[in-house]
Order: C-alpha cells, then structure tokens, then sequence
C-alpha cells in the first residue's frame, strides 16, 4: 500500500489503504505461473447450456467452444459498455479497453433480466503542476496495521501521503452553468450512478447548501507524475474539465493526463441468483463483481471469493458455502444483493451491517478461518498460526482477570484518564473496562504482556472493554427473528425518524409497509434501519400501554368516586 488509514471505533473500525495500481497490476501478472492454472483471452458471447439447464461451458466471438462444469461472469463495467465524455461517447469498458458485446443478448434470450447502471472516474492530473505549498497533506497512520493475518505479508514500506483541497464557488458556478453537457443531466444517459460516490455536479445539485466539498489528490503510484482527484469525477466535456480544475486551490495551473469520464454498462439484478452466487436458472453459472449491481474493488474482490470457492466445489460435487448476514460483512453484502431488488450501484457500509459490533476487523480470522480450514483453503501452517494466536489472546484474558492491583502508578494512570476511581484490589479487566483506558496504559505501566502483538492487544481490549454490547448485540441477533410480523402504524412519520438512513427514509416514506418484514424486504432499507424500527415501535408500545394504563388507572379512581358517593347518599 501507498497509504493506509483505520477509521477508530470498535463497530466501525476498517483499515483503508490506497494502493499502487501498476504494482496491483504486475502482481497479478505473476498468475500465470500458477500450477494447473490456463489462461486464454477471447470476448465470451454464448452461454452453453446442457440438456438439464446446466451450464456446459463458453463460446467466444470468435467461435471457440471452452467446456466447464462451473462458470464464473465477472464481466465489470465491459458489458456492453460505453463511456461518455459530455455528448461524446464510445464503446469501452473503460479508457483504452472494448467493450464486450454480444453476452447481454444471449443471458436475456436465456431469461435472465438485465439493466443498466453508470458510474464514472475522476480526472488525472500531472503533480508536479500543482503546488502544494497552500494545501493540507493527509498522513497516513504513524502504526502500520495489515490485512492479512500471516506475518509472512507484513512487509513495511515507506507510506506516502495525500492532500486536501475543496471545491470553491468558481468550481460550482461552472458546474451549474454546464449541467446541460453532462450525460445525466442533459438526458442522454439515464442509468443510475452510485448513491455514495457520487459525480462532482451530482453533489453541487443535491447538496446546494454545501458551499464547498472536499477533494483529495491520491497518488496513482511512487515512480508516477498521476494524481487520482478523488471526488471529482463528472460527465462534463473534456474543453471544461481543465477550467473545472483549475477552480480548485493548488491546482490553479495544473496539467490535465486523462479525462473523467461516465461508464454506463449492463448488469443483471442479484435477485436472481442465490446466497452461493450461482443463478436459479442455470445451475454451475455464477456471477460475480459489477454484473450483480455492485460498485467498488472490495465488493467485486468479496463476491469473487465466494463465487470462485462455490465453482470450484460445485466442479467437485461439494456442497455449496453461503456465508450469514450476521458472519460476515461478505454475508451482508451478498444477502442484501440477492435479497433486495437494487437499481442502484450497491456499495458495502458499515452501516448496512445490524451486527457490525460482531464484525470487526479485529475477529475476521476467528469468524473466518474455521470454515476456509474446513473447506480446504488454510494449510497446516496458517491454521497453526491461528491457533497459536486465539491460545494467547484467551490466555491473556485469563490473566487480566486473575491479577490485581491497589493502588501505584497504574491505579493513578488509570483515574486520570477515566475520571473514575480505582477500587482497592481491582482486575487488570475491570480498569480495561473504564473509558479511555487502553491496553497500551498497561503496558506503560508494567503490566502489559510482551509476547502479544499489537493486533492480538486490540483483540483483548475489544472483547472485554465491549463485552457487554456484544453480549446483547448477539442476544438481539436471536431475538429479530420472532419480530418480524410486528404491525407499524400506518400513519408512522417516516421523514421524522432521524435514526433511520436518508435512503430509507425516501424508500420507506413510498411503499409505507404494513409489517417489520415487509419494510425489511423494501430495496434500499437496510437491516440497521429494521433495528432503528425496532426500537421506535417497542418504545410506542410501551408509550400506548403506560397510556392505557393511567387511563385504567383514571376510571378505576373514577368508579372508586362514583361508589363512594353512592354509599354516602345511601346512608
């Protein structure tokens, strides 16, 4: 990586890291030497299928039957792709490669739906035109962290940096004054763009209070002048992009490389395929990546994995794998896509996750590894290492449950950053547990131990520091399912609900459900919004019948009244 980055907070916590492209690039070049691996290059058009709707392999363009007991379609944004630059358009899948044609007619012949969708890359300019003297640098983190769980990947390298800069009201007024030259808004492209990254004139026109947005120059590599103007992407003619560029500070005299540009592209929606990435209608074919409406490396790279494991084990007569919503962002992202019928580029959030306070970075390997060793996909080694590792971080919580501490430096330490006293004779678990208190405190103090790594400290702290919300997050995983029939009032104010995402709100506010279930089965509403629901809708239960019952309690007082003043007049 160039860059890396970890956004804090348990339930949130991700490590971002940009990346070298043609260093990404060369090392997948290497596959080739792969044992057992062929690689032969061809535009696929026909799907062949068996006798029993089975597929039986590929034909290309040019004739050439492949045969395959499983099928992978990965197609990306090439499927009968075609970029626009303002009104000017072309066949591609992106800059610089053909579009593949032919595919999208043979699926529909076959049943399949197809759509379209858009997306777009922003300009790249040349960094040594652009002065960074008045611009703020964006560090990346001073402590590495790592994907990978195998220390055989940690290989630390100097990390480069990026740089922020903002849109100004020159930026805007050009936008506002062209919006008729991009593709969208001037009529020619009606395919959706994603939702969450989206094209500079879309922000100007969606957010019109916003006077400036921010914009982050990204290095494309350390050998190489390309700067990625991230946030920047438009449709607008190339004649107005530099001008556009040129609006920006530190970029006031800045040399265009390549053009943004809109991709527009078919997809299939993942409704019709099922949580093992293989369709319903064809069994062994699977799709994968931007053909199911995703957007976004980490989301293509997700559904790959899946999507490869499940066609080789098909191959093999193996059952299938399908991965839980509530184990795994993986799950999530493919539950949500087969689940939901999205006409929009899907992007994988945190916030699309219930369970996110389970699905931390930190505990992948404790979620994952069983189920890859089962499979096959974790040799002798890395399943030693993992072992290894879970053996110490329970070890470890043992011990910080065992020792003891009055008083010294670490109880001083420890008041001082919480604001709480420390008890005589408190568990090294108990002061973990205080805000602000981090395993790095114990270290200073002495009572840290030296044999963990930085990685299996977080895992400590996290597991005992969030005990009891995981605790209850998992209890509330158990519980959904019984609450799925629960009514909502039909006169239920969506667009009040500020706990509820912007997109569920929109969505909600226009299929106005009668149940929880069905507003869990409304494209666009996730199931962190079904818990938001969940709550608003226990906390007016409780409401109405506190409600009834002072309204009881109010007729109770009043029969009581009535009687009394009965019996007086009777005596």
């Amino acid at each position: 990586p160039l860059i890396q980055y970890f956004i804090r907070g348990p339930s949130i916590l991700r490590l971002i890291a940009i990346s070298f492209e043609r260093r990404f690039c060369l090392d997948v070049l290497l596959l080739v030497f792969t044992p057992n691996l062929s690689i032969r290059e061809a535009m696929v058009t026909d799907i062949l299928l068996g006798k029993n709707d089975n597929v039986e392999g590929v034909r290309t363009f040019f004739g050439m039957n492949f045969y395959a007991s499983s099928v992978v379609l990965t197609t990306g944004t090439f499927m009968s792709g075609k970029i626009w630059v303002g009104r000017t358009s072309m066949p591609a899948g992106r800059a610089g490669e053909s579009a593949s044609h032919g595919l999208t007619e043979n699926l529909q012949q076959l049943g399949f739906e197809t759509d379209r969708l858009k997306t777009g890359t922003p300009a790249r300019v040349d960094c040594r035109t652009v002065d960074f003297s008045g611009l703020e640098p964006q560090h990346g983190d001073d402590e590495v962290s790592w994907f990978s769980f195998d220390p055989d990947y940690h290989i630390q390298r100097k990390q480069m940096f990026c740089y922020l800069t903002r849109t100004t009201k020159s930026t805007h007024q050009l936008i506002k004054e062209n919006l008729h030259e991009t593709p969208t808004y001037g009529g020619w492209v009606e395919a959706k763009g994603p939702r969450y990254c989206p094209s500079i004139e879309d922000k100007i026109v969606r957010f019109q209070d916003k006077e400036s947005h921010q914009i982050f120059l990204e290095p494309e590599g350390r050998n190489v002048p390309e700067l990625y103007v991230q946030g920047f992407s438009t449709g607008l003619p190339e004649r107005l992009q530099l001008p556009l560029l040129r609006t920006l500070p530190g970029l006031e005299n800045c040399s265009m490389l390549r053009p943004a540009y809109a991709v527009e592209y078919d997809f299939l929606p993942a409704h019709q395929c099922s949580r093992s990435l293989m369709t319903k209608k064809i069994e062994g074919l699977f799709f994968s990546g931007q053909i199911n409406g995703t957007t976004g490396y980490e989301e293509a790279a997700a559904q790959g994995i899946i999507s490869g494991i499940n066609a080789a084990r098909h191959s093999d007569g193996k059952p299938l794998i399908v991965l839980e919503r509530e184990s795994s962002y993986i799950g999530t992202l493919i539950d949500d896509l087969v689940t939901k019928d999205l006409r929009e580029p899907y992007r994988m959030l945190t916030s699309r996750s219930e369970h996110r306070l389970l699905l931390r970075s930190d505990n992948a390997d404790s979620r994952l590894t069983p189920l890859g060793r089962d499979i096959g996909l974790i040799d002798d080694r890395r399943w030693n290492l993992y072992q290894d590792k879970q053996a110490r971080i329970s070890e470890e919580k043992k011990r910080l449950k065992a020792v003891r501490i009055s008083g010294g430096d670490l109880a001083t330490a420890v008041t001082l950053l919480s604001g709480q006293p420390v008890k005589e004779s408190s568990t090294l678990e108990s002061l973990l547990k205080k805000p602000h208190v981090h395993y790095k405190v114990l270290d200073k103090n002495g009572f840290g131990n030296k044999d963990l790594s930085k990685m299996e400290k977080e895992c400590v702290e996290i597991d005992i520091k969030y005990e009891g919300f995981i605790l209850r997050q998992q209890t509330q995983v158990q519980e959904m399912v019984h609450r799925q029939h629960r009514p909502l009032p039909e006169d239920l104010d969506y667009n009040s609900l500020t706990t509820l995402s912007l997109e569920a709100r929109e969505k909600l506010s226009k299929v106005r459900p009668q149940t929880i279930g069905q507003a869990s089965r409304v494209g666009g509403v996730s199931p962190a919004d079904i818990t938001a629901l969940l709550i608003i809708t226990e906390n007016n239960r409780r409401k109405a019948q506190e409600g009834r019952s002072q309204q009881r309690l109010a007729a109770s007082s009043v029969l009581a009244d009535n009687l009394q003043s009965q019996t007086c007049l009777s005596s």
